[in-house]
């Protein structure tokens, strides 16, 4: 029998799982804090890091082609070079939980308004369609940074995504050019992890029955996701979703 706690985790990676499928990113970094509340960090870090593996996995085998290998190669070497300073931190350095809640805690509201800004805001896409008809690349040490400090979050967390897509917005062209190559590097990057998360020992016995469930559930929700990105209105998932990414920030810093 499963706990209420663990039932609503399944309930957690259900619901992130159809948003990632609608909207195509924050489907870890939204269930995450809402997962380390539930089961704790040591849990919910694998499983959530091992479900994003999966979905990587079959996007990347669907279109291959489409990998953008210059890109690819960047963005997986400057984030592996920020990944190291996060396994540091949360590895050989005394961090509470308490202060690593609230770090993603800030971290999150920290994505949701950025997410909002590239979304919503009508200047920034402005420049974006510029600097696509001048096509031109903004490589620049900001940009490296930002891949850098997506490989921190990334290392504690396993929910660097949505800084990595600021980087991938501008350097990727094309739909299925930016979903293959963001996928292939979380495929790289995930795989590290998980290998760390076994030599830690965090697969046991009851984690293990946790992660088969949530695949199962995982490809429940793609399926529900698919469907309902056909009917419904996608602008209106974004909302929700940095709505739901915003409650879940500010439950882990009154946590």
């Amino acid at each position: 029998m499963f706990s209420i706690k663990e039932i609503l985790f399944f309930v957690v990676v259900f619901v992130s799982n159809v948003i990632q499928c609608i909207t195509g990113f924050a489907g870890t970094v939204l269930a995450m804090p809402f997962s380390i509340m539930l089961v704790g960090y040591n849990t919910a870090k694998p499983i959530l890091n091992l479900l994003g593996i999966v979905v990587s996995v079959g996007v990347v085998t669907i279109n291959f082609k489409a990998l953008n290998k210059k890109e690819f190669f960047r963005i997986i070497g400057f984030m592996l070079v920020g990944m190291v300073g996060g396994f540091l931190i949360v590895h050989y350095f005394s961090v509470s939980p308490a202060i690593l809640y609230k770090l993603l805690g800030v971290i999150v509201i920290g994505f949701m308004g950025l997410g909002c800004y590239h979304s919503f805001s009508k200047k920034y896409k402005e420049k974006q369609e510029k600097a696509m008809k001048e096509n031109r690349q903004k490589t620049s040490v900001w940009s490296f940074a930002v891949l850098a400090i997506a490989g921190i979050v990334h290392g504690m967390f396993s929910c660097g995504g949505p800084l990595m897509v600021v980087y991938a917005s501008e350097h990727l062209r094309g739909r299925d050019e930016f979903r293959v190559t963001v996928s292939a590097t979380w495929c790289v990057l995930n795989s590290i992890i998980l290998f760390s998360d076994v030599r830690a020992g965090c697969f046991h016995s009851k984690t293990l029955v946790l992660t088969g469930i949530s695949v199962a559930i995982l490809f429940a929700a793609l399926f529900i996701g698919n469907l309902i990105f056909r009917h419904m209105n996608k602008r209106w998932f974004m909302i929700i979703t940095y709505v739901l990414m915003g409650i879940s920030g500010v439950s882990l810093l009154i946590k």
